[in-house]
């Protein structure tokens, strides 16, 4: 899995070992962190191009964020793939979850699902809200993930 930083710059290392170097060098920075994880995608013709984030955010001193992008043909309801998208935040922030218990960083997955009945992605609300709760880690759907509808939307438009 090929992660890069938003200056387009790919991570040499897994993505495991330089979220820890991120966390060491930030904690002896004296920053406070939290950790958003979000996807996000956009259908393009044929193709369903992804693109899952992690956004650092330092607590009162900005944030960056680290990218993986990839593409799908598989043909998917408005519903399957917003669920889709969670699948991946999931298995991002699940693959990052005992590193970030051990520097004691809060991690939230954000959903890009808008609350707003009127709208088509709020057909998976429920089924989202269950799948990250279920999982023990912490919800936000848009106006307030972020990480999902303003960082990775950024890398799939």
């Amino acid at each position: 899995m090929i992660w890069k930083k938003f200056n387009g710059e790919k991570i040499q290392i897994p993505i495991y070992e330089e979220v820890e170097q991120v966390i060491e060098r930030e904690i002896n920075l004296g920053h406070k962190l939290k950790v958003c994880i979000g996807t996000d995608s956009q259908v393009k013709g044929s193709t369903t191009d992804f693109a899952t984030v992690i956004v650092f955010i330092r607590e009162q001193k900005g944030g960056f964020m680290f990218i993986h992008q990839e593409k799908s043909t598989q043909k998917m309801s408005i519903k399957e793939r917003m669920l889709m998208e969670v699948a991946k935040s999931i298995e991002c922030a699940y693959s990052l979850c005992d590193l970030l218990d051990l520097y004691d960083v809060d991690l939230e997955v954000h959903a890009d699902i808008n609350t707003n009945p009127m709208f088509k992605s709020n057909q998976a609300l429920h089924e989202a809200m269950g799948y990250i709760l279920s999982m023990g880690f912490v919800f936000k759907a848009k106006p307030e993930a972020f990480a999902s509808s303003t960082c990775a939307n950024k890398i799939v438009q």
